[in-house]
């Protein structure tokens, strides 16, 4: 099924970013006293900061965890937006978090990993928005669902939220690497292509889990062309009540954002850019059409060769025949600088869509 036209307000019609680029949303990942929102606040104010996050109501996956000191910490909130004139912003769960959002004069919003991946509970928070003017942002779901993800796009905006965006946090994973989600920049890449005009944040906070590594996910996505970034900065994160390794004070937030990362054009004007880029992409165009080609010719090969099996009465898959064609290719992928995973990905995409074409050729008797 095809994916809805989402109706939207451009990002910088919020009220709440100015361009250039990057917009930047940042507090600390918890409100933890009024001494610790009013001292970070007044921080980031001072670095130009306008929307200032914290979190409320903390899903935690252990019972017995600091789960947010709940609505009382609003009303903190609410003081900070008074004194320093920010827009304020906070994660909503449920309908009963969004009425008291509402009470308080809470800015944006923004819906959690889990609560992306549960439909009943986006409805519940589109049906409580419904008729408000608050700006909405989603996190992708936990689990690498783009369809999760669009399809709670889509309820917020048939609910007539049109100030909506999204937020890339990365996915959980099993594996061993070193940031504490799996960015898998290929599923926002596709959302990009879906939906160009979905103003486009990224949380390297939760991405990263360590405030090491913020810097260089957060050029990255710049790098990609996303427009705002998510970032959970604490007055003393050594003392905060949760996340304490992945914030950054507001001085450390000023040096990322003034002097360690760079915000990449779109586009430019000059007859240079424009003339080099159009032969370099006229080349590309050349090698798409020829790897096409060399998928065709493989794939009349590979249904040639269900033929043959069905006529001597062979399997489709022969494991050992596949593992030894993939360690080559991998081999000889190193040879033109290629990454292994990305060698890897492709040719089992190859292989799947090879066995596919000769099962329908095995199976097609049975018809």
């Amino acid at each position: 099924m095809a994916n809805k036209k989402l109706d939207l307000v451009p990002l910088y019609e919020w009220g709440m970013f100015t361009e250039p680029r990057p917009s930047v949303v940042a507090g600390p990942c918890s409100a933890e006293t009024e001494e610790q929102v009013m001292e970070t606040a007044k921080g980031l104010k001072e670095l130009g900061i306008n929307v200032f996050r914290a979190g409320i109501w903390k899903p935690r996956t252990h019972p017995g965890s600091f789960e947010g000191i709940g609505a009382p910490a609003l009303k903190w909130m609410q003081k900070a937006k008074k004194e320093y004139g920010l827009k304020i912003a906070t994660e909503v769960a449920s309908e009963k978090h969004v009425f008291e959002c509402l009470k308080y004069g809470v800015d944006l919003v923004w819906l959690g990993a889990r609560t992306t991946a549960n439909p009943f509970l986006v409805q519940e928070i589109a049906d409580a928005l419904k008729d408000t003017d608050i700006p909405v942002l989603v996190k992708n779901p936990v689990n690498p669902d783009l369809d999760l993800w669009i399809g709670a796009l889509e309820r917020l905006n048939s609910a007539g939220i049109r100030k909506l965006g999204v937020i890339h946090r990365g996915f959980s994973t099993f594996d061993r690497i070193k940031y504490r989600n799996d960015p898998q920049w290929q599923v926002a890449i596709e959302l990009r292509s879906r939906y160009p005009e979905l103003p486009f944040f990224v949380d390297p906070s939760h991405m990263a889990g360590c405030k090491d590594y913020i810097r260089e996910i957060s050029q990255r996505s710049l790098d990609l062309g996303f427009e705002g970034l998510m970032i959970e900065s604490h007055c003393n994160p050594s003392c905060a009540l949760s996340d304490a390794k992945q914030q950054l004070t507001p001085p450390e937030l000023s040096d990322l954002l003034y002097n360690q990362i760079t915000v990449r054009d779109s586009d430019s004007d000059s007859k240079e850019w424009k003339e080099n880029i159009d032969q370099l992409r006229a080349k590309i165009d050349i090698i798409d059409e020829n790897i096409l080609y060399a998928l065709g010719s493989r794939m009349k090969i590979s249904r040639q060769i269900g033929e043959y099996k069905k006529n001597n009465n062979i399997a489709i898959l022969q494991t050992s025949r596949w593992d030894a064609v993939l360690a080559k290719v991998v081999e000889k992928g190193h040879e033109y600088g290629l990454p292994e995973h990305f060698v890897t990905d492709v040719f089992n995409a190859i292989h799947e869509a090879s066995v596919e074409a000769q099962n329908e050729i095995i199976s097609a008797d049975r018809k």
